[in-house]
């Protein structure tokens, strides 16, 4: 088991899970100075339709993060790759994903979360939202109409939903009128692309910066003279 991801990012490692281990990516920040003292946990699609922590749309997510400044952990849900137990349709990867906020709170003290998910990944993290209390939410392609997104709590922090308008998995509009009935409303970004973002996983990756960065606070200003 590695200790300190941030010494070796890039390479796999395991934690404990509550069903076993879990198999894990760090990543760190793109420019070493820019290191914005927050860590990303970033969630992959369904594992029952070929979903890993390498899935192309994960990994972008990942890039983003880090050329944003943050450090990354990625992660096989159970029963994907090298981590183990059963697929338990968001239930128990909620579980994973709270034991990997759990550890990096250790590893990471004193940072921020940000929290993000790629289609089955969204639902899960926002099952998570009220226990990591993330500071940034992402989802990709969040598949409201296969699960009961309107009974699950809402995050309190800045939320960015991104949805191709030509998904053919999960349907657009379920995801604009879902995302118009919530109060507040999370920041909308849409583009012509289908589900796993073929041919337009760039647009991808500015979408999430630009997004992201309007919704962070202002820097606070120095108080040397």
């Amino acid at each position: 088991m590695i200790e300190n991801p941030k010494q070796f990012p890039d390479k796999t490692f395991f934690i404990q899970g509550a069903v076993g281990k879990i198999e894990c990516l760090a990543g760190a920040p793109a420019n070493d100075t820019e290191d914005r003292k927050t860590v990303g946990i970033i969630c992959h699609p369904h594992p029952l339709f070929g979903g890993t922590m390498t899935n192309k749309v994960t990994h972008m997510i990942e890039k983003s993060f880090r050329e944003l400044g943050c450090h990354t952990i990625r992660f096989n849900f159970r029963g994907v790759g090298e981590s183990e137990g059963e697929h338990d349709n968001g239930i128990g990867e909620t579980d994973d994903l709270i034991a990997i906020h759990q550890w990096a709170k250790e590893i990471f003290p004193g940072y921020d979360f940000w929290l993000a998910g790629f289609s089955f990944g969204s639902y899960t993290a926002l099952r998570a939202c009220y226990d990591i209390q993330p500071s940034q939410f992402l989802t990709v392609a969040p598949p409201v109409e296969r699960y009961n997104y309107l009974d699950l709590e809402l995050p309190i922090c800045p939320w960015l939903v991104i949805q191709g308008e030509d998904d053919d998995v999960v349907t657009p509009k379920a995801v604009y009128d879902y995302v118009n009935s919530l109060d507040p409303r999370p920041q909308l970004v849409t583009f012509k692309a289908g589900h796993f973002f073929h041919r337009r996983l760039i647009d991808l990756k500015g979408a999430i910066k630009n997004g992201i960065l309007r919704q962070l606070p202002a820097p606070e200003e120095s108080t040397d003279e």
